[in-house]
């Protein structure tokens, strides 16, 4: 049968304690009648009351002990119930409104435990006894109408009872429902949120977080639950002036989707920056004519930190390359228009306009030469030609000795290559070995007044070691740690006085960490220069 109420372990237990209750109550009211405190018509003897009550309270000791778990055994049990107390109203208390109206809770049980066909079955056992008892003893018309109020009594209070326990059920069920309608869209909000790549916390009207998906404890890089917690305490934060700063102050302040990147984190020396994107949540449905009620917050932080310094760099190299470019350009414009108007004036002497245009050559050689640095940078930054590539590494140490040695002549420098015998393979990038050997080349010869160049090439213990040595004017220690920075050029005037866009070696430790090479700088003021990087030499010549 299906269960008419709402039965837990709350109401089995009531239930079982009455059903042990009960019948303690009721023997005590049997004894009194023999005793003579209570008189009654019905009294079948002593020993039958004992058997009868002892046999009642045992069951129901037993019950309360070892409580029923199926249908099976309830239905036992409210049938047992039912004899019992039967044979208690038929043999020993009567009709009488005191004992009848205890009928009422055994209807209400088999109504929760059976429905209405539990309820309906009780109800006619009742109506049945009453007839049995009137039938059996000589009672008078008034007595009959008596017990019968009595019994109509009783079902009238029982079925109060089922409809109370009804309405009970509906709003529990109907909560029921509601609950697991709100934890289906929790769980689906939990779902949704959990599968963004940005931190997502909600907090409620104070600030304190209520949700939060993965990427937020990634974020915080803790694997600690922040639920329940102030996101002022998760979220410790200062201004770019490193003045405190209240987010959840901020977060108040806001009337609609606020985007706020001026945030950022100190852990030590560490900082991390922070985009919060955060906006009011207000509930849905609110009375006409009312503004809506603040249910809490919704923010999302994204980890800014690369971007902005990538920003921030982008802007300042900009800024650069433009100053870097207008001394060229306008030293080649002012250097043509002096040639030009000298032409149209008529006052053209052969050499000085050769050497206007020398000098405008030498301008435009710099910014081919800058060019050539930017795009080779581009190149590197984009990825391009990063392809890995199985490179001999005597034959490319001979194209370069080829290629550089006229130039080494011209300045007057002995240009020599030491290769290890057997030297082998490398697998790297072609493209970026290439002009990371070249770059290094072209400035020792530059800086190299008199003397020597010497590319050196050498393998041990499967890697592969790459060196340029000159005996050039040197770098001092001070600007060893600067001469990787874009633009920078020494303050010597050696190297003022030869021509440099300041990107070489920058771009050089660009390559260098795309090939994976660590650049090793050794040099002293006079005494010339030693670059060097190792690579691991190919698996099959290690």
């Amino acid at each position: 049968m299906e269960k008419g109420g709402y039965v837990n372990n709350r109401v089995a237990q009531t239930a079982r304690v009455i059903g042990l209750v009960a019948p303690v109550v009721l023997f005590f009211y049997a004894w009194l009648i023999p005793t003579g405190f209570a008189s009654n018509l019905h009294f079948s003897g002593i020993p039958f009351m004992i058997m009868l009550m002892a046999a009642w309270i045992a069951m129901a000791l037993w019950r309360f002990l070892r409580p029923s778990r199926t249908a099976r055994q309830h239905l036992v049990v409210l049938i047992l119930h039912h004899v019992f107390a039967a044979l208690y109203l038929l043999l020993i208390a009567g009709f009488s409104a005191a004992f009848v109206s205890g009928w009422a809770l055994l209807c209400l049980m088999s109504f929760l435990y059976f429905g209405f066909y539990g309820f309906a079955i009780s109800s006619v056992t009742l109506v049945l006894l009453a007839s049995i008892d009137i039938a059996n003893q000589p009672y008078q018309f008034a007595e009959v109408l008596l017990n019968y109020v009595n019994v109509i009594l009783t079902l009238l209070i029982a079925a109060a009872a089922v409809a109370i326990s009804m309405m009970r059920t509906d709003e529990r069920r109907a909560a029921e429902r509601s609950r697991t309608r709100e934890h289906i869209e929790h769980e689906r909000i939990l779902t949704i949120i959990n599968n963004l790549a940005d931190a997502v916390f909600v907090t409620d009207k104070s600030g304190v977080i209520t949700i939060y998906n993965a990427a937020g404890l990634g974020l915080l890089d803790t694997n600690a639950s922040i639920e329940g917690r102030h996101i002022e305490e998760v979220f410790l934060l200062e201004d770019g002036d490193e003045n405190k700063v209240d987010l959840f102050e901020r977060i108040k302040e806001a009337k609609a989707v606020t985007v706020d990147d001026s945030l950022r984190r100190r852990i030590g020396d560490d900082v991390t920056r922070f985009e919060f994107t955060y906006a009011p949540i207000r509930s849905s449905f609110t009375p006409s004519g009312t503004d809506r009620q603040l249910q809490g917050f919704i923010i999302i932080a994204r980890d800014v930190t690369r971007i902005k310094s990538l920003e921030e760099e982008r802007d300042e190299f900009i800024s650069v390359v433009s100053h870097e470019l207008r001394t060229p350009v306008t030293v080649a414009e002012g250097t043509i228009s002096n040639v030009q108007l000298m032409l149209q004036r008529g006052q053209a002497d052969q050499k000085k306009i050769e050497e206007s245009l020398d000098e405008a050559h030498e301008q435009v050689i710099f910014l081919a030469k800058m060019i050539n640095d930017l795009s080779t940078l581009s190149r590197a930054e984009r990825g391009v030609a990063a392809e890995a590539e199985i490179i001999d590494v005597a034959e490319m140490a001979h194209d370069l000795f080829n290629e550089y040695s006229p130039e080494a002549e011209k300045q007057k420098l002995h240009f020599n290559l030491e290769l290890a015998p057997k030297v082998g393979r490398v697998s790297t990038s072609r493209l970026y070995l290439h002009e990371l050997l070249q770059n290094f080349i072209t400035n020792a010869i530059k800086y190299t007044r008199e003397g020597s160049v010497t590319l050196t090439i050498a393998k041990k213990k499967g890697v592969v070691s790459f060196s340029v040595s000159d005996t050039g004017i040197g770098i001092s220690k001070s600007d060893q740690e600067k001469i990787f920075h874009k633009f920078y050029r020494s303050e010597d005037y050696r190297t003022r006085e030869t021509g440099g866009t300041g990107l070489g070696l920058y771009v050089a430790r660009k390559l260098s960490k795309k090939i994976g090479a660590d650049i090793q700088v050794k040099s002293r003021l006079n005494h010339g220069s030693t670059f060097s990087f190792e690579l691991p030499a190919h698996e099959a010549d290690a």
